[in-house]
């Protein structure tokens, strides 16, 4: 079952690497693996009900055909099951000790369905993050008095999500009364139009102004949305005021954040600012070691230095690979080598490189910025003003980070005419020229979209 469940992660995270966002946050996150039988060639997948298994069937088998493959060499008839149906529930992924609100709610699981928690334990120090380290056991150990907010930020992958549940985790064992409040900044946007939309406002409120530690995630992404900010700088000051915690982490500092309304930059810059820089060599070498001991196997100390050698400015992409090796060599009782790793490495390679820029990633993340659905932003018939101001940014940002002919375009986006196009290109350049917020909306989407 332990192998299994260390095979899936890695068939997840390639799954993940090929469609969208919200379509694996929506139907392959919540896959989860109960046993796979090799004799008979059949992968078991736990999922929540019926519906969700039917639309797995027509939608994503090929996808998980593909991630199967990838990992064994082969394809398995895969069955799914839903709670209804299954005798032995597979075991949850490990949780980390942070609740969303009262110490009676349900413990958040932990990010990447890793298996260890997020604690100060599990972190490896070294040169590049030391600084952001001391600044975050600061806060654990002294939470609204040492630093607040404290503003984390650095690339993708280098252990910022880890430092921010390490807070959370300490905190909570040292006075397990505390409320500990989590969210990813697209989160709170999508949290915050369903209580619009089901009236749920004050309770929206309450979840987060009543937290004694606010843990946010990726919080560049409340840029350019005027109600989520709105929001948030009033949750940021009634938390503040009444002395508590902040943490907030970004892929930039917060004078990077263009699309950030000032009165909302100059808070989160009020007090430290620490950043996170790739890891060196000697560090690399321990998060492999670390990384193996905590899933129980040996790599030599030459495959160690191999793989840090390769790998060099992804924690992620470090600890992907472990979890590769153990589930492509121990499961067959494998002792694995340089050589017989080099694959692995390209692998996880290309598939933690930046995405193909693609018209339906563009469609997708104006969507998220502006609030509005895809489906919308291609529509012929919806005129309203936002969706239309968020179609012309689509169509100037797919010209732009594509090299679709306008035709083609205009094919894309409800089978306009190219000279709709071309008009609509120039209307966004004098939008640009004449509105620097417009500019700075679009630099921001480009780097969401690249990143």
């Amino acid at each position: 079952m332990d192998s299994f469940e260390d095979a899936w992660k890695v068939i997840d995270g390639y799954c993940k690497s090929k469609i969208t966002d919200i379509a694996y946050n929506t139907w392959i996150s919540r896959i989860q693996p109960i046993d796979l039988d090799f004799e008979n060639g059949t992968a078991y997948l736990l999922v929540p009900n019926d519906f969700h298994a039917q639309t797995l069937r027509r939608c994503y088998m090929k996808l998980l055909n593909e991630g199967f493959r990838e990992i064994f060499g082969t394809e398995f008839n895969i069955e799914f099951r839903t709670p209804a149906n299954v005798t032995n529930n597979p075991k949850p992924p490990a949780a980390a000790t942070i609740t969303t609100s009262a110490s009676t709610a349900p413990l958040l699981q932990s990010p990447e369905n890793i298996s260890y928690e997020y604690t100060f334990d599990t972190f490896i120090v070294g040169a590049s993050n030391k600084f952001a380290h001391a600044a975050c056991l600061a806060v654990a150990s002294n939470p609204s008095y040492a630093y607040n907010p404290l503003f984390l930020y650095g690339n993708s992958g280098l252990g910022k999500t880890h430092l921010l549940y390490a807070i959370g985790n300490e905190i909570k064992k040292n006075d397990p009364s505390k409320v500990i409040c989590y969210i990813k900044g697209d989160d709170f946007t999508v949290e915050l139009i369903e209580s619009i939309q089901l009236a749920k406002m004050n309770e929206f409120r309450q979840k987060f102004r009543q937290a004694d530690i606010l843990l946010v995630d990726d919080v560049q992404f409340i840029g350019g949305k005027e109600r989520t900010q709105e929001e948030f700088f009033h949750t940021f000051n009634t938390l503040y005021e009444a002395r508590k915690q902040i943490v907030l982490t970004s892929d930039r500092p917060p004078k990077e954040i263009k699309t950030l309304e000032d009165r909302l930059r100059s808070r989160f810059e009020q007090d430290l600012i620490a950043d996170i820089q790739p890891p060196d060599l000697e560090t690399r070498i321990a998060i492999i070691k670390r990384k193996a001991e905590l899933d129980g196997i040996e790599l030599s100390d030459e495959l160690c230095n191999y793989i840090a050698s390769k790998i060099k400015s992804n924690i992620r992409q470090l600890e992907g690979t472990v979890k590769k090796i153990k589930a492509k060599y121990y499961l067959n009782s494998e002792k694995p080598t340089v050589s017989s790793v080099q694959g692995i490495i390209s692998d996880i390679l290309n598939n933690e490189a930046p995405p193909e820029v693609t018209v339906d990633r563009i469609i997708d993340e104006v969507a998220r910025t502006y609030g509005v659905t895809a489906d919308e932003i291609r529509s012929q018939k919806n005129r309203s003003a936002n969706i239309s101001n968020a179609r012309h940014i689509a169509i100037y940002l797919t010209r732009e980070l594509t090299t679709l002919s306008m035709v083609a375009i205009g094919e894309k986006f409800g089978n306009r005419h190219y000279s709709t196009i071309i008009y609509t290109l120039r209307k966004v350049d004098e939008m640009m020229a004449k509105d620097r917020k417009v500019k700075e909306l679009i630099d921001d989407t480009i780097k969401n979209i690249r990143g």
